[in-house]
C-alpha cells in the first residue's frame, strides 16, 4: 500500500533548519490498521501531513500504490489527496453553512460528479455511518459524535483506499470515542487502510499496529495481535 525509504523532514526556521523527522523507514500493507503515537513535537503530525500528501518530504522516498509521491507536481498531489485518500480531523473541519448530505458531498465537486449523483453518494455514505435520518441537519444541529460521523462519511464518500484520522476522538467525551472507535474497527473490517494520529493509549491499543516516534524518529513498532496472541499462549 505505502513504503517510506529513509524519508526526512526539515523546516526552515531563521538562517538553519528544524529537523521534524529523520531517516523514517515504514511500510504499511493494504488492510493496516496502525496508530501513530509520540509526545508533542515527536513528529507524528508531519508524518500524517506527509502520508496524506499534504507535504512533500525534505529527502527520501514515499511511495503510495506503485507511485513516487515525492515526484509528482502540485496538481498531480491534489488529485491524490481527492482520488485515493480520506480525511478526518479532530475538529470535524465541516462547513457550517452546509448540511450533513452537502458536508459529505462536497469532495465530488472537484471531480466534476453531478449534482444528482453527489447527493445519492453522500446519502448512501451518511446511511453507512448511521445518519440517514440527519441529512438536512447543519453541524450546529449535531452532537459532537454525530458531526465526527458526518466528517468521517464525508472521508469515505470519494471511496479512499487509505483513511488518515488525526485525534478523530479528540474532541469526544469517552463514551463516544469508543462508538467511533467501532466504526473505524468495522470500515477496518471490510478491508480499509486506517491510520490514526492519537496520544491516548486506549485509542492506540485498539489499533493492530501502534508506531511510537520520537525527535522524528520511530523508536517503536509493535503488532500489538502478535503481541496478544504470544500472551494468551503463554497462559
Amino acid at each position: 500500500m505505502l513504503e517510506l525509504r529513509q524519508l526526512s523532514k526539515a523546516y526552515h526556521l531563521g538562517d538553519g533548519l528544524l529537523p521534524a523527522l529523520s531517516d523514517v523507514d515504514l511500510v504499511l500493507p493494504t488492510g493496516s490498521f496502525v496508530a501513530l503515537t509520540g509526545a508533542s513535537g515527536s513528529g507524528k503530525s508531519t508524518l500524517m501531513n506527509i502520508l496524506g500528501c499534504l507535504d512533500t518530504p525534505t529527502r527520501g522516498e514515499y511511495w503510495l500504490d506503485g507511485r513516487a509521491v515525492q515526484d509528482l507536481s502540485d496538481t498531480q498531489l491534489a488529485r491524490v489527496r481527492n482520488e485515493c485518500i480520506g480525511f478526518i480531523f479532530q475538529n470535524f473541519n465541516l462547513m457550517p453553512r452546509m448540511n450533513a448530505w452537502e458536508n459529505v458531498a462536497h469532495p465530488l465537486v472537484f471531480r466534476g460528479i453531478a449534482l444528482g449523483e453527489r447527493r445519492r453518494r453522500a446519502e448512501e455514505a451518511l446511511a453507512a455511518v448511521g445518519l440517514g435520518h440527519r441529512l438536512h441537519h447543519r453541524p450546529t444541529e449535531l452532537s459532537g459524535g454525530q458531526r465526527q460521523r458526518v466528517a468521517i462519511a464525508r472521508a469515505l464518500v470519494g471511496q479512499p483506499r487509505l483513511l488518515l484520522a488525526d485525534e478523530p476522538t479528540g474532541n469526544l467525551d469517552s463514551r463516544t470515542a469508543v462508538e467511533i472507535m467501532d466504526l473505524l474497527g468495522s470500515l477496518h473490517a471490510q478491508g480499509m487502510t486506517l491510520v490514526i494520529v492519537t496520544h491516548e493509549t486506549s485509542i492506540a491499543e485498539r489499533c493492530h499496529r501502534v508506531v511510537c516516534l520520537h525527535d522524528g524518529r520511530i523508536v517503536e513498532d509493535r503488532d500489538l495481535r502478535t503481541q496478544q496472541a504470544r500472551m494468551e499462549a503463554a497462559r
